[in-house]
């Protein structure tokens, strides 16, 4: 997909905003926290953070890309992390990126995380509050990941809707 031509569809683009002030220890699980499996929907792994008590998702998809799916710690937003072994050049502690989920792009900041990762695995998490976001990449197989200044790369989104409803389902039981 050629990046030049997924932003002239500009009748599709939407911007959302991640909310800069939050620290990476409030959106993103810690090392510290403690989970249980909780099950596994479509490919995806259900776990609930027992600390925080809500639940994420996360699979790793034949790329050997990972990507992890929750809330924040106060449960206003949520969260989409995409981990891989490729350098994709997040250079800073927060840079503006490109999602493209079948020609709706999204532009977001990218809040890079290197710490506690598995050996050789980068990546960054970006917030969302957008509905339409979020639609889509329930009901999309692939997201295109544009970082600002290196090439662009594909994850694979399988699953992801009965995924995330076995998500919810799973964040009602932590909530009663």
């Amino acid at each position: 997909m050629n990046f030049k031509s997924s932003l002239t569809t500009a009748a599709t683009l939407s911007i959302f905003s991640a909310v800069a002030a939050w620290a990476s220890s409030d959106v993103i699980p810690s090392e510290n926290d403690t989970f249980t499996n909780w099950g596994e929907e479509s490919g995806w792994t259900i776990f609930v953070d027992d600390s925080r008590g809500s639940c994420l998702i996360e699979r790793m998809d034949e790329n050997q890309n990972v990507v992890q799916m929750g809330l924040t710690k106060d449960h206003e937003m949520g969260y989409l992390g995409v981990f891989t072994k490729n350098d994709i050049g997040l250079k800073g502690k927060k840079e503006k990126i490109f999602l493209s989920l079948d020609g709706n792009v999204y532009e977001a900041e990218a809040h890079k995380k290197t710490k506690h990762l598995a050996d050789g695995y980068t990546g960054g998490y970006i917030l969302a509050n957008n509905a339409q976001f979020v639609d889509d990449v329930m009901n999309k197989y692939e997201m295109t990941v544009f970082p600002k200044k290196e090439f662009a790369f594909t994850v694979s989104l399988d699953g992801t809707k009965k995924a995330i409803e076995a998500a919810r389902q799973c964040n009602t039981e932590q909530s009663t």
